[in-house]
């Protein structure tokens, strides 16, 4: 088990972009939740629906795995979301 300073230690030495990414997937992942469970339906009910095991959820929501883009997108159907691309607004304005 790692001790809270490895886990600080090496959330130092990610790049920015790294950083970023984690919290972009953070993000949709913590919506996937709140859905989830605004809904009602547990993990092993998400996973029913989608096809996927219901391990496979519970490493998604405690982020020990990142989904490939189809993934995500199948386990965000069955609960009314999608992913949608929209422009960075701080990027827009440093051009």
């Amino acid at each position: 088990m790692k001790k809270w300073e490895d886990v600080k230690e090496q959330i130092k030495s990610l790049s920015d972009d790294e950083k970023q990414s984690i919290e972009m997937l953070a993000d949709i992942v913590s919506q996937m939740i709140e859905r989830r469970q605004e809904i009602g339906l547990s993990q092993r009910d998400l996973a029913e629906k989608c096809g996927v095991k219901q391990s496979a959820i519970a490493r998604l929501e405690t982020m020990r795995t990142i989904p490939q883009l189809d993934t995500l997108a199948k386990l965000l159907k069955p609960l009314g979301l999608r992913l949608t691309v929209i422009p960075d607004e701080d990027l827009a304005h440093q051009h």
